[in-house]
């Protein structure tokens, strides 16, 4: 990933404060940040954006490294939706 996508995450994020509560600081937000929050707290249009700037397969790898920590912050139904999801499209 470049640093030109990752600003563009953080730009969207810091538009949508709601998707990272934890947080004021938008600007040191790393991707995998962004996309747990986006996938757990996000709606549809949040996801499609997120897939407009990142590659499929980029976000199906962050998604597994999220899935597969010994603690992971994704919520159970977000983590069944979206195995199946990128196990069907990435």
């Amino acid at each position: 990933m470049n640093s030109s996508t990752l600003l563009k995450a953080q730009t969207y994020i810091k538009s949508k404060p709601y998707l990272v509560w934890g947080s004021k600081d938008y600007t040191n937000l790393s991707q995998q940040s962004i996309v747990e929050n986006i996938l757990n707290y996000g709606d549809w249009n949040d996801f499609q954006y997120l897939k407009s700037i990142f590659d499929i397969k980029d976000l199906s790898k962050i998604f597994k490294e999220l899935s597969n920590k010994k603690r992971t912050n994704l919520r159970p139904q977000t983590l069944n939706y979206f195995t199946n999801y990128f196990s069907k499209y990435a």
